[in-house]
């Protein structure tokens, strides 16, 4: 019977077979982070760019909403079609509570929707409304470290309705 002794490139192979697991180990941790950051930051731009086309299609049908009910029947049809807008795009927990609809003057400062007056412009908001950030992935970020941002994205149109 031979007796081979041990080389010495056995010897290496030997003390590194645990390198490679712990080597996947540290870039899973951090791969794993980038993509929650990744996730969790393109919900947040996602849901902001559904609030913004929200607003600009409130605005829009608030344009062109006849003068004489433009307070008692528009302001109202413009904030549901915001809410439906922002349902559809599949963001949670809004309401009618978190639209604003703002009729402006001629100079297109401040103003009142009042009915049987074309005010200069409109002005659709979102208000009191805020996503947080981290809540999906909280075995990475953690519930104490999440992120609260309140977008209030708005848009501003002419009034384009003339009657005579």
């Amino acid at each position: 019977m031979r007796c081979q002794l041990p080389t010495l490139s056995s010897k290496r192979t030997a003390r590194q077979h645990g390198g490679a697991a712990v080597e996947l180990a540290l870039i899973l941790i951090v791969l794993t982070t980038m993509m929650a950051g990744i996730f969790e930051f393109g919900r947040a731009f996602w849901y902001y760019d559904a609030l913004t086309k929200a607003t600009r299609d409130g605005a829009r049908m608030m344009s062109v909403s006849p003068k004489a009910t433009i307070s008692s029947v528009a302001v109202g049809l413009a904030k549901t079609q915001v809410v439906n807008s922002v349902i559809a795009a599949g963001v949670p927990a809004f309401g009618a509570a978190n639209v604003a609809v703002t009729c402006l003057t001629a100079a297109l400062a401040d103003g009142t929707c009042t009915d049987g007056t074309a005010p200069g412009g409109v002005r659709v908001q979102i208000t009191g409304y805020s996503i947080t950030i981290g809540q999906f992935v909280p075995f990475i970020i953690g519930s104490s470290t999440s992120y609260t941002a309140n977008p209030s994205p708005h848009t501003s149109m002419v009034y384009m309705l003339v009657e005579p």
